[in-house]
């Protein structure tokens, strides 16, 4: 396959490859310890039958305007923008460093999860009262989370290094199975609990009087950031198809399997957590706190879901940022021309850095902030709050408003080869709706920032983005 420069490039070797690697970029840490706690917090079932819609409604289309941009022009986020428009190139620039910048902080988090498969046999779970301090005296250990951290990094680079056909796709026909398997494991053993029924109850009971426009607005940023969209993923992972594949079907399947994982865990994790009578919780606290006391009740049998759990969260961060190391190499190589080697050798190194200072910010470097935030924080914030906001909104409106609708509706029907029935409804989304609820999002998470100056110094650097991004 050669891109729109002419310049030979890597694609997919078969249609599941890329559909689990896919699924696996989607699938991710959000699944597993944010989806399950938000869903019991906003009104159970209720929530559920929100976030489905905005899943397969505005997520599934965005996905699609995705990779249909990816594969019409054959680059990357960068590439493809500036192939349309040089005066929207800054946008793919906003997902590269969003994508870099989230894999500063984010293989510190898979690090953890890699380490704690081993202490899950080295006296874990011997204490169940002591585990909330283990784990705060793990992260802030200056050398114990760096190892970890460096190994997982470690992983990335060897499946990345190998290509697309030849790493990220094997590795996703592996990771992806893998996972589903491991927590349907960990869904039969949590349902067949005592007490399960509450976790179940919390859950998928819906609690209407519970639904508020915070709901709806929680709801909405699940489904969109969930899916990867909005960083460069799946434009990227979309420019190395084939032109026979059926992108509106892809997508769909790619969606409907992110969904099944983020069920899964809640599943796994919820009616357990009621059966022993753990009160809820979100993020770090819930997986490395909250699980392994579960687990530690379990007797010997805790071990062996313990350490099923903790693989299954590393294979879920490992699949996520496989695809963000890709969004940042494939710049270097569809833009600066740069061999994979080392363009993932060299982008691997400066990550390591990184990553090292942010894991650092969490102990011994936990005086030192920046704009009121440690490194670990500075780089969560940025992202999550800003760079994927803005980001997420532009891309909506670059999609619905630049991309010609003649080239969507050739690309999408692969020439007139395939039916796409809903084009015309799936279009009028994309250029009406999405665009409106994604600044809805944007706004309300650039809002919520208590650092002001932090909010401040993204939006500064998104503006300096758009001035020199031909120059990038």
């Amino acid at each position: 396959m050669e891109n729109l420069g002419g310049k030979k490039r890597d694609n997919w070797g078969s249609r599941l490859g890329f559909i689990m690697a896919a699924a696996g970029s989607a699938v991710g840490l959000g699944n597993i310890w944010r989806f399950p706690y938000t869903t019991g917090q906003n009104g159970g079932s209720a929530f559920i039958i929100i976030y489905l819609a905005f899943v397969f409604i505005i997520g599934l289309s965005v996905m699609v305007a995705e990779f249909a941009v990816g594969r019409r022009t054959q680059l990357a986020a960068v590439g493809a923008f500036k192939k349309y428009s040089p005066r929207w190139t800054f946008v793919g620039v906003i997902g590269v460093v969003s994508a870099f910048f989230i894999m500063g902080f984010y293989p510190v988090v898979g690090g953890w999860a890699l380490a704690y498969v081993f202490k899950t046999f080295t006296g874990l779970l011997s204490s169940p009262e002591l585990i909330g301090d283990s784990f705060g005296a793990f992260i802030t250990d200056p050398i114990q989370p760096l190892f970890w951290f460096v190994a997982f990094l470690a992983a990335n680079v060897l499946i990345v290094i190998k290509g697309i056909s030849g790493g990220i796709e094997k590795a996703g026909k592996v990771l992806m199975p893998t996972l589903f398997v491991l927590f349907i494991l960990l869904a039969i053993r949590s349902v067949t609990l005592d007490g399960a029924a509450a976790g179940l109850e919390f859950l998928f009971k819906p609690d209407f009087s519970k639904v508020t426009g915070a709901t709806f607005l929680a709801a909405l940023g699940q489904a969109f950031f969930s899916l990867s969209l909005g960083m460069g993923c799946m434009i990227t992972y979309g420019s190395y198809l084939n032109k026979k594949e059926n992108l509106p079907q892809n997508a769909l399947i790619v969606t409907a399997l992110d969904t099944a994982v983020a069920l899964l865990a809640g599943v796994a994790i919820f009616p357990a957590l009621f059966a022993f009578g753990m009160e809820p919780a979100a993020g770090p606290g819930l997986v490395f706190v909250v699980v392994p006391s579960i687990f530690a009740q379990m007797g010997t049998l805790g071990y062996v879901f313990s350490a099923v759990f903790f693989v299954a969260l590393v294979v879920a961060a490992l699949t996520s940022s496989v695809s963000l190391l890709e969004v940042v190499v494939s710049y270097l190589i569809d833009q600066k021309n740069m061999e994979r080697k080392p363009a993932v050798l060299i982008t691997a190194a400066i990550m390591t850095v990184t990553g090292i200072f942010a894991s650092l910010s969490l102990g011994v470097m936990s005086g030192f902030t920046m704009f009121g935030v440690g490194v670990f924080d500075f780089f969560d914030i940025l992202t999550d709050k800003i760079f994927l906001a803005i980001g997420g909104m532009l891309l909506a409106v670059f999609v619905g408003w630049v991309v010609k609708k003649e080239d969507l509706q050739d690309e999408l029907t692969n020439s007139g080869t395939v039916k796409f029935a809903l084009f015309n409804v799936w279009y009028n989304i994309v250029k009406y709706i999405i665009p409106l609820a994604v600044a809805v999002i944007a706004v309300a998470g650039i809002i919520s920032i208590t650092q002001t100056s932090l909010m401040l110094f993204g939006i500064g650097v998104i503006v300096l983005l758009a001035v020199f991004s031909k120059k990038l």
